[in-house]
């Protein structure tokens, strides 16, 4: 990843989208040459020097302060995950090249897999930053069996989104997905800069996608905890699912996501015939293992 074009072009597509009424700063009419704030408008905002957040929208964050950076994303009036991903980049541009961690493998322990065992009626799986399933239970299988079509392994979630007709039939809304997505690969991108596997996926994804290109170049970012996820299940059709996604604090960068539905609903009827198809098609032994 390109650390200082990301801090570059992240600041400066943040700064397009606030307007100086949605800053609470006076308009005094005439034609503006950029969209959204100037970057003096934004500096005053923050309460530093036009040429140092020059400096820092052209990409070097070198020693800034996470006072500065606060109040910077309080000027582009940043969400949670924009702030966060701001701060992810500043760390990234701060740390030596010494220090970057070495890549290791990323494993599901055996307890983690045990309790996916025990979750028999919520579809719910493992996955890590760059959207690997790495580990997932048989309703969980069922679900996204149009995913485990492919003999490649781990199934990828973005690969799959972007990649396979079958996401665009599986996935109702496509275009939520596939934003979904790339914004969750953009926020590990900001976490992880120097993850080669990561990088690897972003480039074959933008070279082979048009749609995943044009979402990337966005830099939206987004966190993705809570929610509802839809569905439209070659077997039993039309799925309205919560979700549930937790980070596994003993096992940094991974994530476990599971989906429920409420009990009388229809897509709790609907969950219920998944797992008696599950019961009879996916094998004992999840093929992630």
């Amino acid at each position: 990843m390109d650390t200082q074009g990301d801090v570059r072009e992240f600041l400066a597509s943040r700064r397009a989208k606030i307007t100086p009424e949605q800053a609470g700063l006076p308009n005094f009419g005439g034609t503006r040459r950029v969209a959204g704030l100037r970057r003096a408008e934004v500096a005053m905002l923050a309460g530093v020097s036009p040429d140092y957040y020059t400096r820092l929208e052209r990409g070097n964050l070198t020693g800034v302060s996470d006072s500065v950076l606060d109040a910077i994303a309080r000027a582009l009036q940043l969400d949670d995950a924009e702030r966060s991903h701001l701060h992810d980049l500043a760390r990234a541009a701060n740390t030596s090249p010494r220090a970057r961690r070495r890549p290791t493998k990323q494993q599901v322990r055996p307890g983690v897999r045990s309790l996916l065992d025990a979750m028999t009626e919520a579809p719910a799986f493992i996955r890590n930053g760059r959207l690997d399933i790495l580990a997932i239970n048989p309703l969980g299988q069922a679900l996204y069996s149009p995913a485990f079509t492919t003999t490649a392994r781990p199934v990828n979630l973005a690969r799959f989104c972007f990649l396979d007709p079958a996401a665009q039939e599986l996935y109702p809304d496509w275009g939520a997905a596939a934003d979904t997505t790339v914004n969750l690969l953009r926020t590990e991108a900001g976490r992880d800069p120097y993850n080669k596997d990561l990088t690897d996926l972003v480039g074959e994804l933008a070279t082979r996608s048009d749609d995943f290109r044009t979402r990337w170049a966005a830099h939206n970012v987004r966190l993705h905890h809570t929610g509802v996820k839809h569905f439209q299940h070659p077997v039993v059709g039309r799925l309205e699912l919560a979700f549930e996604a937790m980070p596994l604090p003993a096992d940094p960068g991974l994530t476990l996501t599971a989906y429920s539905a409420e009990a009388g609903t229809p897509a709790h009827d609907t969950l219920r015939l998944l797992a008696s198809w599950a019961a009879t098609t996916v094998p004992a032994t999840p093929v992630d293992r």
